[in-house]
């Protein structure tokens, strides 16, 4: 007999190879209806693996996150027999569940798939699915591996690498794949499929090796659940940053400037400011004091941090000068040059915490496929600050600054999100740097600080920078989207890598800890993900032109100008629309911008000395005075921006 702990704790005995579906059969048969994936002692298996020994078993359904991978990564089998099927003689590669659906790379050869191809590939999936075929997995030898994949030197590739004795297949209906396992029971749950898209992408990422055809797809248990989805999708595109920002006239791109290079036009570089302007008026409130460095450094300087180690090969390539050997780079992180200011004086234990902040660009060559809009580029700028702090202040110094983040969050409508403490991967350290010791009371910090904030948390193992692990805020956008913004690190590594110091209440010289943070992460991305959250339609505070003057006829243009110096005295921006056009074309492009509203000028507005105002969306307030028309939009703002 064996003893199965539950995640309630409780712990049922069996005999032993029961299975986790037999244990779900147990508590429930509605349980086992629903249940598609496990994990036994913290490894996925299959809802059909025997249990042997004492453990805990976790049963996971579709609404699990795991459970969700389990499903997307069986239906990745699916779409590759489809494939196989469709298109004979091509060569499968992997298929990985993705965070929403799944992908599988193929070379194709001679066969070419386009968006007419997609509606045959996903009628074929679902005649495969229907077919309720057992997912089941096998062990093979090293040799009977590389012998049926003889003629695909890409699952060949794959198979060397693993060890005889460690390699899997998943067998269903006529078709085998090499696999680790995590499968849902049998094909028959997968009920509604989508072929999203396809693109190029090289084989293991690397642009020396052979491009391979990448199939997108999702699948659900339900077809609603597709219906829903693709709605979301369509909501999407209809949010996408890239478009918005041309819409808006925020940001465009330059082949002869460079990709992944943004350029800001004049109403985007305004919204940029606003931001910053936010930003240091709370970090000046918090103590932060602003510094400048320069974009690039001494190849040297990266080389002491370990940046040049991390980004070197892989970005930018040096700088040379016309002196020899003297060589120097495109800043990667404004964190060395922090550093060093710090170094530029003597501290003593009563001067900490120093908190320096900048708004500094930095650099780094992404791969010319992995660019996307704002999101993923080449030179961003950060909103960096470094706190240099005694282990004494750590505690409340990190704590501050998630008091910042979330003042951050909140005051641009970013209500829904998690935390995510990112620690080491113990099975591979030497993917980071410095003391282990270090580590562990960096990373025990983070759980405490996160922890008495009340914050809901979830630690994972992998996902910490090379030189300290880090606090990062996972936000959900309106559509349901999870990005990561705002971050904050605890490293005990680069104050040694550079030797920093300060004087204690014993006299002796003593280590600071540094504190790196970034609460909107990059400008950039961060604008991106704000666009698409809020489709355009920014906080009041934060839009370029709150709202825009529309006059009836050129009869009205002294009275818009003085409507517009009213409202500038009173701080709020404005623009007047003087074209001889219609006012219902003035109106429906200025609601294609997103003005939060509009004040609409003619006679009797001019007699009466008001305006008569209309908010985005359609909604008529009236007529009113200029006064009280100021009055709601502070009053408005009042309520958007928060108090820190």
């Amino acid at each position: 007999m064996i003893d199965i702990t539950l995640p309630d704790g409780s712990v049922k005995t069996f005999e032993e190879n029961v299975t986790p579906m037999d244990v779900a059969k147990s508590i429930s048969e509605g349980l086992a209806r629903n249940v598609i994936s496990a994990s036994f002692n913290g490894t996925t298996i299959e809802t059909s693996t025997p249990l042997t020994t004492n453990g805990a078993l976790v049963l996971y359904t579709w609404k699990d996150d795991e459970g969700k991978t389990a499903f997307w990564h069986s239906s990745a089998h699916v779409l590759a027999q489809a494939i196989e099927e469709l298109y004979p003689g091509v060569k499968l590669t992997i298929g990985p569940a993705i965070e929403n659906g799944f992908y599988y790379d193929v070379d194709f050869g001679e066969h070419v798939v386009s968006e007419k191809d997609f509606k045959t590939i996903e009628n074929k999936m679902l005649e495969i699915a229907r077919g309720k075929h057992d997912f089941k997995m096998r062990s093979v030898t090293k040799a009977e591996a590389l012998a049926l994949y003889k003629d695909n030197v890409f699952k060949t590739e794959l198979i060397e690498n693993l060890e005889d004795g460690a390699i899997t297949f998943c067998d269903h209906s006529s078709f085998t794949d090499l696999c680790r396992g995590g499968h849902i029971p049998n094909t028959g749950i997968i009920k509604a499929v989508k072929v999203l898209s396809v693109a190029g992408a090289y084989w293991r990422g690397d642009e020396n090796k052979p491009q391979l055809t990448r199939v997108y797809g999702i699948s659900f248990p339900k077809q609603k659940e597709l219906t829903e989805y693709l709605n979301l999708l369509e909501e999407a595109k209809k949010r996408d940053h890239r478009k918005l920002g041309k819409e808006l006239e925020l940001f465009t791109f330059s082949q002869k400037v460079g990709q992944g290079l943004p350029l800001w036009l004049p109403k985007g570089a305004a919204l940029r400011e606003r931001l910053e302007n936010f930003l240091k008026a709370a970090q000046k409130k918090a103590g932060y004091e602003m510094v400048v460095t320069p974009h690039i450094g001494q190849k040297e300087l990266y080389v002491t941090s370990g940046h040049y180690a991390k980004y070197g090969e892989d970005s930018f390539q040096p700088i040379t000068t016309p002196k020899e050997d003297e060589e120097f780079l495109l800043k990667p992180m404004n964190c060395p040059h922090h550093c060093e200011i710090y170094n530029s004086a003597q501290w003593s234990y009563k001067d900490l915490p120093i908190r320096y902040a900048e708004f500094g660009t930095v650099y780094r060559y992404e791969q010319s496929g992995e660019l996307h809009g704002l999101t993923r580029v080449r030179g961003f700028t950060q909103d960096d600050a470094h706190i240099f702090c005694t282990p004494d202040q750590l505690d409340q110094e990190f704590k501050n600054v998630i008091d910042l983040v979330l003042y951050v969050f909140g005051s641009l409508g970013f209500e829904n999100f998690t935390a995510q403490v990112s620690v080491r991967d113990l099975k591979n350290p030497d993917k980071y740097i410095g003391d282990v010791a270090n580590w562990e009371k960096a990373e025990q910090a983070i759980i405490n600080a996160a922890s008495d904030k009340g914050l809901d948390y979830i630690v994972e193992e992998g996902e910490a920078a090379f030189y300290g692990p880090k606090l990062d805020f996972m936000v959900k956008d309106a559509l349901g989207r999870k990005w990561q913004l705002g971050t904050i690190q605890v490293d005990y590594n680069l104050p040694e890598r550079f030797d920093l110091s300060y004087k204690g209440s014993d006299n002796e010289l003593h280590r600071p800890i540094m504190i790196h943070r970034a609460p909107f992460g990059s400008l950039e991305r961060f604008v991106a993900i704000l666009l698409e959250h809020t489709g355009g339609n920014f906080p009041l505070w934060l839009m370029p032109t709150q709202c825009m003057i529309l006059s009836l006829s050129e009869k009205y243009e002294k009275y818009s100008e003085k409507v517009l110096n009213l409202l500038e005295n009173n701080e709020i921006r404005a623009l007047v629309d003087h074209r001889n056009e219609t006012i219902g074309k003035k109106i429906r492009e200025s609601e294609m911008k997103k003005f939060p509203y509009m004040l609409i000028i003619g006679e009797q507005e001019e007699k009466e000395n008001k305006v008569t105002v209309r908010k985005h969306g359609g909604e008529d307030l009236g007529m009113m005075s200029i006064e009280t028309f100021s009055s709601i939009i502070n009053e408005e703002i009042n309520k958007t921006l928060k108090s820190f």
